[in-house]
C-alpha cells in the first residue's frame, strides 16, 4: 500500500499547469455513448475515477483507445446496457451512466454507486427526472432495472435542489429525447456548460447551460466531435491552498480564471495577493496568514464544497478563528480529526466548523478518508514541521493527477513510498 512521505516546512516556488476537470471528464465519457461516430477527448486527466469510466465504456462494447492526455472513443459497438456492481461501487459518479445507456440502449441496469461517503447524496432527483421523462424505474435489492418502452420523451422538470450529477444526467438522456426538456432550478456549475458545449459540437440542441433553466430540444441523432476538458478549478483552488499556508510565491497556469472566482475572495481575506492575467493566476502569500471570518458552501456560483477541506487545512496556522459552514454535504468534516493529529485545533457543531489558528503543526500519520480530505492532509503537511505520513491515497488518486509529482517540481520535499 502507497504512503505520501512529506518532510516539512518547505516554500513552493515557479509555477504548475493544471489538468482536465475529473467533474466534467466524467459525464463528457458518459454522453459519449450517445453519439453516432468516434469522440477525441483532449486534456483529459490520469484518474482513477476516469480509469473505472473506461473501463465501464470498454465494459458496454466502446473501443477506447488512450494517448497520454487524449482519449478516443467509438460507441458504435456498444451493446452491453449493464454495469457490473464492481465498476459501480468504485466510484460514486457512476450514476452519470444511467441516462446515456437508457438513451442509447432503451435499458439499463446497474446497483447503486460508491464512492467516497461524504452522507447522504441520494440520486432520487435523478430517478425522479428520468421517470418524468418515461423511463420506468424498478429498485430491488440495490439494483435500479430502468426501460424506455416508449423512447425517452421530452419533459418539464424542476429540481428541488440544483444538483449537478441530476442536471447532467437530464441533460444527457434529453439530448436525443423525443420533444423538449426544460430543466429549471438546474445546476449552474462550469461542468454543466463544459458538457453542454460538447454534446452542442456532436449536434445536440441546448440552450441556458450554466444558468438556471435549461432548455434542450431532442434531436434523433449525434455525431462524433473533438473536444478539450476544461481546467479542475478544484486541483487549482488546492494548490493555491498550498502555496496560501507555506507563505510561497506561486502561479497556478491553464486555468479558466472565471471559473476560481468564488474561492479568491478567501484568499485575499486571509492577506494573500492575487494577480489574474490571462489563464494565469499568481499568488504571493504573506509570512503568516489572517482570519477567514466565515466561508459558506453553496451551489456555484458560490464557495465549493469541495474547496472547503483544502481552505480549512490553510487556516489551521491563520492568525485568528476561522469558521466553515457546510450547506452541501452532512458528513465533510472527517479530515478534521486527522487534522487535528497534525496539532490543529478545531471544533465542529453540526454543520459548523470552528477554527482557531495555531502557531505551528507538527507532522504525524494521517490518513485520507476522502478525496478532498486527503487533499486537505497534503497541504497541512506541507507546512507541518517534521514528517507526515499519509495513508489512504486511493482517494486522492481518484482527483489528482500524481499530486506529489507536482508538489515535488515546485520545490516540496515529498515522495510516494
Amino acid at each position: 500500500m502507497s504512503e505520501l512521505l512529506i518532510q516539512g516546512p518547505n516554500k513552493l516556488q515557479g509555477e504548475i499547469h493544471i489538468h482536465g476537470a475529473k467533474n466534467s471528464t466524467l459525464p463528457l465519457m458518459a454522453a459519449s455513448l450517445l453519439c453516432g461516430g468516434q469522440c477525441i477527448l483532449h486534456n483529459c486527466p490520469i484518474l482513477s475515477d476516469v480509469d473505472t469510466s473506461l473501463k465501464i465504456l470498454r465494459y458496454l462494447g466502446c473501443r477506447v483507445e488512450r494517448s497520454g492526455s487524449d482519449v478516443a472513443i467509438d460507441p458504435t459497438s456498444a451493446n452491453e446496457y449493464e454495469i457490473p456492481d464492481l465498476l459501480m461501487r468504485e466510484m460514486r459518479s457512476s450514476i452519470i451512466f444511467l441516462g446515456a445507456i437508457v438513451s442509447s440502449m432503451g435499458r439499463a441496469e446497474l446497483s447503486f454507486p460508491g464512492g467516497c461517503e461524504l452522507g447522504p447524496r441520494p440520486i432520487d432527483l435523478h430517478l425522479l427526472a428520468l421517470r418524468k421523462m418515461g423511463v420506468v424505474i424498478e429498485e430491488d435489492h440495490g439494483c435500479l432495472k430502468c426501460s424506455a418502452p416508449n423512447g425517452i420523451q421530452g419533459a418539464c422538470i424542476n429540481l428541488s435542489f440544483p444538483s449537478v450529477g441530476a442536471t447532467e444526467n437530464i441533460i444527457i438522456a434529453a439530448s436525443r429525447a423525443k420533444g423538449t426538456t426544460v430543466i429549471t432550478n438546474a445546476a449552474r456549475e462550469p461542468e454543466i456548460w463544459d458538457l453542454a458545449d460538447f454534446l452542442n459540437s456532436c449536434g445536440a440542441k441546448i440552450q441556458g447551460a450554466g444558468e438556471s433553466t435549461v432548455v434542450i430540444e431532442g434531436v434523433k441523432s449525434l455525431t462524433g466531435c473533438e473536444h478539450s476538458v476544461i481546467p479542475d478549478r478544484i486541483a487549482a483552488a488546492t494548490y493555491l491552498t498550498a502555496a496560501a499556508i507555506t507563505g510561497s510565491t506561486l502561479t497556478v497556469a491553464s486555468v479558466i480564471p472565471e471559473h476560481i472566482a468564488p474561492v479568491i475572495p478567501v484568499f485575499e481575506e486571509c492577506g494573500c495577493q492575487i494577480d489574474v492575467l490571462d489563464h494565469n493566476i499568481k499568488i504571493t502569500a504573506p509570512k503568516r496568514l489572517g482570519r477567514i471570518k466565515s466561508v459558506r458552501t453553496m451551489p456555484y456560483p458560490g464557495f465549493p464544497t469541495d474547496a472547503q477541506a483544502p481552505v480549512m487545512a490553510m487556516t489551521t496556522l491563520a492568525d485568528g478563528t476561522s469558521i466553515f459552514v457546510e450547506n452541501i454535504f452532512e458528513s465533510r468534516y472527517k479530515h478534521v480529526g486527522e487534522l487535528m493529529r497534525l496539532g490543529a485545533t478545531i471544533k465542529v457543531e453540526g454543520r459548523v466548523a470552528i477554527v482557531e489558528g495555531v502557531s505551528r503543526l507538527s507532522g504525524a500519520p494521517v490518513e485520507a478518508a476522502d478525496l478532498r480530505g486527503g487533499a486537505a492532509l497534503v497541504v497541512a503537511g506541507l507546512a507541518a514541521q517534521g514528517t507526515t505520513l499519509i495513508s489512504g491515497l486511493k482517494h486522492l488518486d481518484r482527483g489528482y493527477e500524481s499530486i506529489e509529482k507536482s508538489l515535488a517540481l515546485l520545490g516540496a520535499d515529498i515522495k510516494r513510498i
